[in-house]
């Protein structure tokens, strides 16, 4: 059996994501003639038929649809490779390129990033925010080195990347002095018609939230919905309605908005995670984001403490 010809597959796996020999010959910059003698000898080499013609385009057969996914892991793995090389720490500054979800409230990102500034080499962070989708395709094309989320990568989404949890908090709720005055009854009965602030659709909070209210047979009244989580502490802030945020940062909330404790629950989480292009995290950055979070957040704050 010979062995594997790296650039035959490699010109195999730029036909197979092209869809054609013509627009993969002009992504390689190389003639058509050229692939095409060298993916007559690839498949000739491994005795297996892997496309088909489909009009002008190329199909897979079953046999490239399975080279494909083995295609696909090499090459991600050799870019992995690449990012590590390109990470591994050294008495150079190290640049952090970070995309935050919008949906993550910015105490929860800065208290998550804030153990990277412990490095023993200087840290340049650049922060980015934005909606998750954008900030994912970002991180396919290595412009971010990491993306914080509330939620893991959603499996829609056409990006290779791994999820890895960072930490977990149950839920707290805060209102101004002014209109916990108004609200009567103990938590959470108190939320019973009370004005709340629901964070936007696109935040894994969202349902989580509503659900437990139904399951509580709670039936607040809905006075605004925020895709910023700072916005809606503003809003809670000027006394519009009650506002749910992490138990992580409780303390931070009240001193920052001068706003009221009125509960807490366990029945809700809220997750973050950091998304990467990587199986395993390699950042140094980011390792330190990661082993801090397992240590003080998940710990602390897991169910049922």
């Amino acid at each position: 059996m010979p062995a594997l010809n790296y650039k035959h597959l490699h010109y195999f796996w730029m036909v197979a994501k092209s869809g054609s020999i013509a627009r993969a010959s002009e992504q390689l910059h190389l003639t058509p003639q050229t692939i095409s003698g060298q993916l007559a000898l690839f498949e000739e080499m491994q005795g297996e038929t892997l496309f088909r013609k489909q009009g002008r385009n190329l199909e897979l057969t079953e046999a490239g649809r399975l080279v494909l996914s083995y295609a696909e892991d090499i090459f991600a793995l050799g870019r992995e490779l690449e990012e590590v090389l390109h990470h591994r720490p050294t008495a150079r500054t190290v640049q952090l390129r970070v995309g935050v979800s919008d949906a993550v409230p910015k105490t929860v990102a800065y208290q998550l990033l804030e153990p990277a500034m412990t490095l023993p080499q200087t840290l340049r962070i650049n922060c980015r925010e934005g909606k998750l989708e954008l900030l994912l395709a970002e991180l396919a094309m290595h412009k971010l080195d990491v993306v914080l989320s509330d939620s893991p990568m959603p499996v829609t989404a056409n990006v290779r990347g791994y999820s890895h949890l960072l930490a977990e908090s149950g839920i707290s709720f805060f209102a101004t002095r002014e209109l916990r005055a108004r609200l009567t009854g103990a938590f959470p009965e108190l939320l019973d018609g009370a004005p709340l602030l629901l964070p936007g659709e696109d935040a894994a909070l969202r349902g989580r939230l509503l659900q437990w209210l139904d399951q509580q047979q709670l039936h607040p009244k809905i006075t605004g919905e925020f895709d910023d989580s700072a916005l809606m502490s503003a809003f809670g802030q000027a006394g519009a309605g009650v506002f749910a945020a992490p138990t992580v940062i409780v303390d931070r909330v009240i001193r920052q908005y001068d706003v009221e404790l009125i509960g807490q629950t366990q029945a809700i989480q809220e997750q973050f995670y950091a998304i990467s292009v990587q199986r395993k995290l390699t950042h140094p950055a980011v390792l330190a984001i990661s082993q801090a979070a397992q240590q003080n957040w998940v710990q602390a704050f897991s169910p049922g403490k």
